[in-house]
C-alpha cells in the first residue's frame, strides 16, 4: 500500500498534521520521520500512535540510506516536509544545525524523490516554508504576496530560504512535482514553550517574568494551526506542481498586545496574587529582530478555496484553555536542556 512520509512529525505543527490527516484520510497510510530533537515529543502523538495507519520511524532526513529504505518499503507518493530547525533565538547562537538540518536534509529528501520518482506526475513533494524568508515589512507596506523578493535577516530565515530556492531548482532541473507553502506564526495546542504564546502562558501561571523583546511593536500575523494543517491538505490535493501558496491567518497583532490580551483573559480564568500584566519584563532586543511580518493569503483563497476558520479571539481561547488543561504536559517537555537555554537567552 503506499504511503505519505511525513518529515518533523513529531514536532508542533507536523504532530496536528499527522493527527488532522489520519483523521481526514482513513485508511490511507503515513509514515513519520522524526530526528526527536528537543522540539520533538511522541507524547504529542499517544492518542494515535497505536493506529494501523500510521508508524513512526526515528530518524534523520540527512540519512540517504533510511530516506531511500523508506521511500521504497513504504511506497512513498506523496511527502509533507516540516523537519526543521525553526527558532530564531536559536539560530543566532547556534546556525550550524540549522544549516545541516534545512538546507542539508532538504537537499537529502529532493534529491531521495528525484531519483525514485523522476518526474511522475501523480507524485507530490510538499515543502513547508515561512513567510520569515521575505524579510521585514514596513507599517505600510502591503503584505507579502508569493512573488515578494527573499530577503531574510536570521540565520533560521536564511536557512529556509535557501531550502525554497533547493525545491524550486528541482522542479524547474529536473520536474519534480514540487508544491511550496510559507505560512504565518503559527499558535495552538502542543507547542514547545520557547515561542511567544505558550512561554507567556506557562511562565504567567508559574509566576515568573513575561519577557518581552525591546519596545514589543514587533508585528505578527497569526494562523491557528488547525488552519494551516486544513491549508496543506488543500494544496497537497489541489495545488499546481511548481506552485507557492502563501496561507496566513490574517491576523495582525504587536506581541505586547498578545502578552496583554493573554494576561487580562488568565486573570479571568486562572486569577494568580496579583494582575499578571505585573510581570511583563521589557528585555533587549535580539539582533536582526524584523518589524514586521503579514501574508497575502489571496491565491490560495482564489485558487484552491481555503479560507481560516478561526480568527484569533477563537483561536487564543481555545489555545489557553488547552494548556490551562495539559500543564502535565508542559512540565514534563520542559528538560533540563530548555531550562539552560532559557536561562541563556532570557536571564
Amino acid at each position: 500500500m503506499s504511503s505519505i512520509l511525513v518529515t518533523g512529525g513529531a514536532g508542533f505543527i507536523g504532530s496536528n498534521f499527522v493527527r488532522h490527516w489520519l483523521a481526514q484520510h482513513p485508511g490511507e497510510r503515513l509514515v513519520n520521520l522524526d530526528a526527536l530533537t528537543y522540539a520533538g515529543n511522541l507524547e504529542s502523538l499517544a492518542d494515535i500512535e497505536a493506529s494501523p495507519d500510521y508508524r513512526f520511524v526515528h530518524g534523520d532526513i540527512c540519512d540517504r540510506e533510511l530516506l531511500e529504505r523508506l521511500f521504497l518499503d513504504e511506497q512513498v507518493e506523496q511527502v509533507v516536509h516540516f523537519a526543521a530547525e525553526s527558532h530564531v533565538d536559536r539560530s543566532i547562537t547556534g546556525p550550524d544545525a540549522f544549516i545541516r538540518t534545512n538546507v542539508e536534509g532538504t537537499f537529502a529528501l529532493l534529491d531521495t524523490a528525484r531519483k525514485l520518482w523522476g518526474a511522475n506526475p501523480e507524485r507530490r513533494f510538499l515543502h513547508v516554508s515561512t513567510d520569515e524568508v521575505y524579510g521585514s515589512l514596513g507599517p505600510d507596506e502591503p503584505a507579502f504576496t508569493e512573488t515578494h523578493p527573499y530577503r531574510p535577516n536570521s540565520p533560521y530565515s536564511a536557512s529556509k530560504a535557501a531550502s525554497d530556492h533547493l525545491v524550486r531548482a528541482y522542479h524547474e532541473t529536473y520536474g519534480l512535482p514540487v508544491l511550496t507553502t510559507n505560512c504565518s506564526n503559527n499558535y495552538g495546542p502542543w507547542q514547545f514553550p520557547e515561542k511567544l504564546i505558550p512561554l507567556v502562558i506557562l511562565n504567567a501561571l508559574e509566576g515568573k517574568p513575561l519577557p518581552v523583546y525591546g519596545d514589543g511593536r514587533n508585528i505578527r500575523d497569526w494562523l491557528y494551526v488547525e488552519d494551516h494543517c486544513r491549508g496543506i491538505d488543500t494544496v497537497l490535493e489541489q495545488g499546481a506542481p511548481g506552485e507557492v501558496y502563501n496561507i496566513g491567518g490574517h491576523n495582525e497583532w504587536t506581541n505586547i498586545d498578545i502578552v496583554q490580551r493573554i494576561c487580562d483573559r488568565l486573570d479571568e480564568l486562572a486569577p494568580g496574587e496579583r494582575p499578571y500584566r505585573e510581570l511583563i519584563t521589557f528585555v533587549k532586543d535580539r539582533p536582526g529582530h524584523d518589524r514586521r511580518y503579514a501574508i497575502d493569503s489571496g491565491k490560495i483563497q482564489r485558487d484552491l478555496g481555503w479560507t481560516p476558520a478561526h480568527d484569533f479571539e477563537t483561536g487564543l481561547e481555545a489555545t489557553l484553555r488547552w494548556y490551562l488543561d495539559h500543564r502535565d504536559w508542559c512540565d514534563r517537555i520542559r528538560s533540563g536542556e530548555y531550562r539552560d537555554y532559557y536561562r541563556r537567552q532570557y536571564g
